[in-house]
């Protein structure tokens, strides 16, 4: 093989080689970013979701020196609500940790009337 054929070789393969490593393995990049929307709970639900978890046997916690914010907040939209609320909590802080989901069942019941 003489020279001329070696060079063209050589430089036809380092031309292909090239344009392999510059052309990539074609389109890449970061997919489209999603957005969700998560419903904002509303201090009614929140107090709600407390109560449901006492009615299903969760034992009172610390969770329970926020119920005068909570009821505060209730009280913004819906006062009658936040009496029933207000007086449940505290008929819950005096309940023996046995009889808390019967009343924590009472006092959903009497919200959602």
């Amino acid at each position: 093989m003489d020279i001329r054929k070696f060079q063209k070789l050589t430089a036809c393969l380092m031309v292909g080689i090239a344009l392999v490593v510059l052309g990539g393995c074609g389109k890449s990049g970061v997919p489209a970013r999603k957005t969700y929307q998560v419903p904002m709970k509303g201090p009614l639900d929140e107090a709600k979701s407390l109560l449901e978890n006492y009615a299903n046997g969760q034992p009172l916690g610390s969770e329970a020196a926020r119920f005068k914010d909570l009821v505060d907040a209730v009280r913004k939209t819906d006062p009658a609500k936040a009496d029933i609320l207000e007086k449940g909590f505290a008929e819950l802080q005096k309940t023996p940790p046995q009889g808390l989901a019967r009343k924590a069942k009472e006092i959903l019941s009497a919200l959602n009337r």
